[in-house]
């Protein structure tokens, strides 16, 4: 009699996750990053902007057409030369070259920015999240003392300490990063309050997984898109704060270039050298639109209701 049982074919084997992406997998990501960009235009071209201000800030000393004007350098013979040929920004009190000036300003601008936010988040995102998983009385002590630092406006608060401190670029991250962390604190606890309820959560407490390693692991990833966001659109904010400071003489002191401080420096020569004001002015705005705009881009792109919208 002859055997008729079916033969079972082999399993197929696993995918190799470690091996790189194929061509064809990394052409999808390219599409699906093509299609993010052609629906939100304006955040692609905000982000654009946004690389060409941080290229030319980087590359400042081979870029800047007078490296040497964007600390020491002065001529006295070039001074308040509109916009030309040689000086495309035109120059300032001193005859140093504004183009230079702006895209030095432009690595203290970011500088700031970037340690500022770095700051904030580091402090306020894990004592909002030990606040949020926590709850009880950890969650009062650490929400009322954020609460006393929201009680001032921000600005103001800075001002106040930017006041007390010596004025130069550190004193500057200092006395806005007091007045900007407690609202990652705040954003963080509400996220991890709302996060400590969910079932990877009590598998995780069930297994008898410390509270610390829960926290590590399964509150703060998932925390972190709305901060990332919300990074995003803080930059601007700290940027214009910056050149308030800088304005009022408690940021980056000369030589250093900084917008603020370069429309400081300009503003009694508006009316006649219009160009010594307008150009850093200019920079600033821009800067903190586009970094608006970006961040306005990546709560869409993030919005995990967005496709049920659509």
């Amino acid at each position: 009699m002859t055997d008729v049982s079916p033969t079972l074919a082999p399993p197929a084997p696993a995918p190799d996750r470690s091996a790189p992406p194929t061509p064809a997998a990394r052409g999808g990501q390219a599409r699906r990053l093509l299609a993010l960009a052609r629906r939100d235009l304006p955040a692609t071209v905000g982000a654009v902007v946004l690389l060409a201000i941080v290229l030319a800030a980087v590359l400042a000393p081979w870029l800047a057409p007078y490296p040497g004007d964007g600390s020491h350098a002065t001529h006295p013979l070039d001074t308040l030369a509109g916009p030309g040929g040689r000086h495309w920004f035109g120059t300032d009190a001193v005859g140093r070259d504004l183009l230079t000036r702006v895209m030095y300003g432009a690595r203290t601008s970011l500088t700031v920015a970037a340690a500022v936010l770095t700051v904030s988040a580091l402090v306020g995102v894990p004592l909002g999240v030990i606040a949020g998983y926590t709850g009880g009385v950890v969650k009062d002590v650490i929400m009322r003392i954020t609460d006393v630092f929201l009680a001032f406006p921000a600005l103001l608060l800075s001002v106040a300490l930017a006041t007390v401190l010596h004025p130069g670029t550190g004193s500057a991250i200092i006395a806005i990063s007091v007045g900007w962390w407690p609202w990652y604190a705040r954003m963080a606890c509400v996220t991890a309050t709302g996060i400590r309820s969910r079932g990877f959560v009590d598998a995780a407490r069930c297994l008898g997984v410390s509270r610390i390693r829960i926290m590590a692991r399964h509150v703060l990833p998932n925390a972190l898109t709305p901060v990332l966001v919300q990074l995003s659109l803080d930059a601007g904010g700290v940027i214009l704060t910056s050149a308030a400071l800088s304005y009022l003489g408690l940021g980056p002191q000369e030589p250093t270039a900084e917008w603020g401080l370069m429309v400081q420096q300009g503003q009694d020569l508006f009316i006649t050298d219009w160009w010594v004001v307008a150009f850093p002015g200019l920079a600033i705005l821009l800067t903190a639109f586009c970094f608006n705009v970006l961040g306005e881009g990546l709560r869409s792109a993030l919005d995990p209701h967005r496709e049920l919208t659509r």
